[in-house]
């Protein structure tokens, strides 16, 4: 039977590497460590005085809602 399916080595040998190339680019992008150094940065420029509120409160609401979805995805990851 493996001599039979031989041929499509090849392609299951992608599609492995491709399946672990987006699970890596997955775990990078939902890592909430990246997101939380954001937000302390952006702390600071706003105590540093580099943006006014208005501009905090906008990034800081993005940056949220960002750390929000890496959390969700760090417990769909650990399952029930």
């Amino acid at each position: 039977m493996n001599v039979l399916t031989f041929p499509l080595a090849p392609v299951r040998g992608a599609a492995w590497v491709l399946d672990q190339v987006v699970l890596a680019a997955e775990r990078e992008h939902y890592d909430p460590g990246p997101v939380r150094q954001r937000l302390a940065a952006l702390e600071k420029e706003l105590l540093d005085g580099e943006i006014d509120e208005e501009e905090f409160d906008r990034r800081e609401d993005d940056l949220l809602d960002w750390l929000e979805e890496c959390e969700a995805y760090q417990q769909n990851q650990q399952g029930p």
